[in-house]
């Protein structure tokens, strides 16, 4: 089951924010800012913390991009501009990395192409949200 999608700006701002499950703690819309801020710098952290990165020769570490525990998974897929997007779901989900890049898609396709959206600011894309809930609910 998928529970909830966060995307991040490249500053580490909350853009969108969307619970797909009643099961999952509802917070409030300032605990998702914190919870974006905090991400952001951990997974900035994580990233620089890496043993083999372009000074070593190697290739630089992406960053945080899976946490779990007992009670669910939070998966990030970064984008080459930056934006990240996190998916919690419950810990036995499969595929969760094809769910991310077919947000990501979803993403590509109606956020970006959309003329009236300004990059960097919260995602009001009513298309965007249609086609996300009408991957999303098949897979619940």
């Amino acid at each position: 089951m998928i529970l909830s999608l966060l995307i991040l700006n490249k500053a580490g701002g909350l853009v969108y924010h969307r619970d797909f499950s009643n099961t999952f703690t509802k917070l409030s819309s300032n605990d998702y800012l914190v919870l974006a801020g905090t991400f952001h710098g951990v997974h900035a952290i994580t990233a620089r913390l890496s043993p083999f990165g372009p000074s070593s020769g190697g290739t630089p570490s992406s960053g945080l991009e899976v946490m779990e525990s007992e009670h669910f998974r939070m998966q990030c897929f970064q984008t080459l501009t930056g934006t990240k997007f996190l998916l919690f779901t419950e810990p036995q989900q499969p595929n969760v990395d094809v769910i991310l890049r077919r947000i990501y898609e979803l993403y590509a396709d109606y956020v970006m192409k959309n003329p009236f959206y300004q990059i960097e600011m919260p995602i009001r894309c009513e298309a965007f949200d249609r086609h996300l809930m009408a991957y999303i609910k098949p897979k619940q």
